[in-house]
C-alpha cells in the first residue's frame, strides 16, 4: 500500500487523500512558483493506523458519546482519542516508507504540517484548528506526525466540525513534511483587501522570523497595501518604526500572489516566507470571510 506522495506529484484530483492545503501547495509547485521540498503522508495511512489497531471503533464509540453543546465532554473526550493515537506505535512499513522520504529530503529539520481532507473550500476553511510542527527532527517525526493526525480531534477541530454541520463525514487528515524554511522575514498576504473588501487593493503582513508568530498574534506585524492595478504600495503601517521588506521586496511577493490568485481564479490567503534572498509559498487557500 501507498502511504506517501511527493507534493510535486499532487493534482486537484488528490483532495481525498492529500486534503487541500496539500494540493494547493502541489499545484503552485507545478506553477514554478517556489515551494518548500516536501512529502505527503496520505490520508489513507491514517485510515490504516486506526483501523489495523482497532483504534477507529473506539474512537466511534467516544465520539456518540459527546454532547456537542458541552465544552468540558468534547475536552474529555478529545483528551480520550489523543491518548489512545499517541501511545499506539506507528505500523512497521507504514515508518518505514516514511523514514524512506525523510532521507529523500536529505535535511536534518522539517515542517509537519496537518492537511484536512475536508479543507480550506471556498465556503469553509479548518485555519487554526489543527496543528502544525516545526524544526521537526528524525528522531520525533513520528511522534509529531501522530500529534497532527490527533489534533482532527482536538477540541477546536471537533467544535468546528460539528458547528459546520460536518459531523456526517469521517474524520480523516493527511500529513504535509517539508523541508525547514528558516525565514528571516515571513507572513501573510490577502489578495483582496478583507476588511474594505477592495478586489483592488491586496494587503501583505511582514515580520520579523517564523510565520507562525503572526498567525498566533504573538507580534504585530507590519502592514503594507498595494494596489493591483497600478502596482504601486498604496499605504504602509510600520511596526517597531523599522519596515521588514524592501518597497521592491513587497511589489515581488504581491506578483507571485497575484499569479496564484489568478491561478485559482478566486481570492486567497497566503502564508509565505523569505529566506536567503528567495520567496517560498508556505500555504494558500481560498478566502472565506468575503
Amino acid at each position: 500500500m501507498i502511504f506517501t506522495k511527493k507534493i510535486i506529484q499532487l493534482s486537484k484530483n488528490d483532495r481525498k487523500i492529500a486534503g487541500g492545503k496539500s494540493i494547493y501547495l502541489g499545484e503552485i509547485m507545478k506553477m514554478g512558483i517556489l515551494v518548500p521540498k516536501g512529502f505527503v503522508v496520505l490520508a489513507p495511512a491514517f485510515d490504516k493506523f486506526l483501523e489495523q489497531n482497532n483504534l477507529d471503533k473506539k474512537i466511534k464509540k467516544l465520539l456518540r458519546k459527546i454532547n456537542s453543546d458541552n465544552k468540558q465532554s468534547i475536552n474529555k473526550i478529545s483528551k480520550e482519542i489523543d491518548n489512545l493515537i499517541i501511545k499506539t506505535a506507528v505500523p512497521k512499513n507504514m515508518a518505514a516508507q516514511i523514514g524512506k522520504e525523510f532521507l529523500w529530503l536529505k535535511k536534518n529539520y522539517v515542517a509537519v504540517r496537518s492537511s484536512a481532507i475536508f479543507e480550506d473550500s471556498s465556503t469553509s476553511s479548518w485555519a487554526g484548528e489543527l496543528e502544525s510542527y516545526l524544526n521537526t527532527t528524525k528522531i520525533n517525526l513520528l511522534n509529531n506526525l501522530k500529534k497532527c493526525w490527533a489534533s482532527i480531534f482536538g477540541p477546536k477541530a471537533i467544535s468546528y466540525k460539528f458547528n459546520n454541520v460536518l459531523n456526517k463525514n469521517n474524520f480523516s487528515v493527511a500529513v504535509i513534511v517539508q523541508e525547514m524554511i528558516q525565514s528571516e522575514i515571513s507572513g501573510v498576504c490577502f489578495t483582496v483587501h478583507p476588511v474594505a473588501v477592495d478586489y483592488n487593493k491586496m494587503v501583505i503582513e511582514a515580520g520579523s522570523g517564523l510565520g507562525e508568530i503572526i498567525t498566533e498574534g504573538i507580534v504585530t506585524p507590519d502592514t503594507y497595501i498595494v494596489d493591483k492595478k497600478n502596482k504601486l504600495i498604496s499605504d504602509k503601517h510600520i511596526n517597531q518604526q523599522k519596515q521588514k521588506m524592501t518597497d521592491a521586496q513587497i511589489l515581488k511577493l504581491s506578483e507571485i500572489c497575484r499569479k496564484i490568485e489568478k491561478h485559482y481564479k478566486a481570492p486567497q490567503d497566503i502564508e509565505w516566507a523569505f529566506a536567503k534572498n528567495k520567496f517560498y509559498i508556505l500555504q494558500s487557500r481560498p478566502i472565506t470571510t468575503l
